[in-house]
């Protein structure tokens, strides 16, 4: 249950991120559909990280 609260509060920061740097108004139609566009990139952009960096663990050797 702790993982799941930890991986929501990530990316709801996340998307505060996205609008506070961007100067985002999310009533506007326009901006909000800037935002989404631009929160997919970065929720992609997080999930290929954490591929790669589970692949790199996988790799690696573990035993002595």
């Amino acid at each position: 249950m702790k993982i799941a609260i930890f991986v929501m509060m990530f990316f709801f920061i996340g998307a505060f991120f996205i609008i506070s740097n961007n100067n985002l108004h999310l009533g506007d139609s326009e901006q909000r559909g800037q935002f989404f566009e631009d929160y997919f990139n970065w929720f992609a952009k997080v999930f290929g990280n954490v591929k790669t960096a589970t692949g790199y663990v996988v790799d690696m050797n573990w035993l002595p």
